[in-house]
């Protein structure tokens, strides 16, 4: 069973968006089934590495377009941003080292943080970008 479930309430109106937050969805549906599995090291370091990575990619075209239309409230969501990569880089580092196991907690946190990300700050650009054209 997926931890999280797409559905149009999760759209900010930008096709790339979307599908990139899908995609973001997907793995980490992936690292919780790994988790759940009781899958190896390597399997669940595999995922989390692919996370860090396109959640990377994912928030480079933010930013990009944040910069590209000068989107008022960007540094703020930088900071979002910077903060996940962090703690998910924390949490990658942990786990190497064998002193962090992946659970319900690290699970619980990467799924509240991506909802609440889409459904609160992200969405406040919708209005600004699809004004800009950008859909």
């Amino acid at each position: 069973m997926a931890l999280i479930n797409w559905n149009d309430s999760f759209s900010v109106n930008v096709a790339e968006i979307d599908k990139q937050h899908k995609e973001l969805i997907a793995m980490i549906n992936e690292l919780n089934d790994a988790m759940k599995a009781g899958k190896g090291k390597d399997v669940a370091g595999k995922i989390i590495n692919n996370l860090i990575k396109y959640t990377a990619t994912h928030f480079k075209l933010e930013e990009d377009l944040f910069t590209k239309f000068g989107y008022p409230d960007s540094e703020s969501h930088k900071r979002e941003h910077a903060a996940f990569v962090k703690k998910v880089s924390e949490f990658r580092e942990g786990f190497e080292k064998g002193k962090l196991s992946l659970s319900v907690e690290v699970m619980s946190f990467l799924s509240d943080w991506l909802k609440l990300h889409i459904m609160g700050t992200d969405k406040k650009y919708i209005q600004f970008f699809n004004d800009k054209g950008v859909k």
